[in-house]
């Protein structure tokens, strides 16, 4: 479901390997969050996203996480885009891009997303550790990935300094959140016009 009015939007999949509820708004009075995923790790990154995107978002998911973490982090990565993409509705009068630099200590990130309604990751960033807490450290690309995807946006995540595998992420999850409140924004200049030269997105 979703209220392209609000900007909201809830998504619900259930597999025989996961079950994950998102519920996402673009434009809440205050930036909210409820995650739950037996993922540590995956909720600290998700509670960045909504606290610097100021987002609301709800996220319950329960999965086959005593043999990897593997799916519910891709399937939340899957269903949070499908929410993203269902309360941008049309994208009128949507910003489109956003990019941010963040440093967290050592580390330094840059994110840069397009809301063109293409999906696409380009992630480069590299990690000296198997594992951050129960998150498998090469699963996060599949989440990105599979957000990009299914939010259909153009995803570019680059590590420019870091020695610290969980402040890489954190820094890269603070500039995707930072990224996407810059492009989600509503631009008052554009008149509710779709921000393409093709008028579609």
């Amino acid at each position: 479901m979703s209220d392209a009015a609000a900007r909201t939007a809830s998504v619900r999949r259930k597999t025989r390997e996961t079950t994950v509820s998102v519920d996402l708004a673009l434009d809440p009075p205050t930036a909210g969050y409820k995650v739950s995923t037996g993922v540590g790790m995956l909720d600290h990154m998700l509670e960045q996203l909504a606290r610097h995107g100021l987002f609301d978002i709800t996220v319950e998911a329960t999965g086959d996480i005593e043999r990897d973490p593997h799916h519910l982090v891709e399937d939340v990565g899957l269903v949070l885009g499908q929410a993203l993409d269902r309360a941008l509705g049309e994208r009128r009068g949507i910003s489109r891009f956003g990019h941010a630099i963040v440093p967290l200590d050592e580390a330094l990130a840059l994110v840069a997303v397009d809301l063109g309604g293409r999906g696409h990751a380009s992630i480069a960033f590299g990690f000296e550790r198997e594992m951050l807490g129960e998150l498998p450290t090469e699963n996060i690309r599949h989440f990105l990935a599979a957000f990009a995807a299914e939010g259909r946006l153009n995803l570019h995540v680059r590590e420019l300094a870091g020695e610290n595998d969980h402040h890489r992420v954190e820094a890269a999850f603070k500039a995707l959140a930072l990224a996407l409140r810059q492009a989600v924004a509503i631009d008052s200049r554009v008149a509710g016009e779709i921000p393409s030269t093709k008028e579609a997105l």
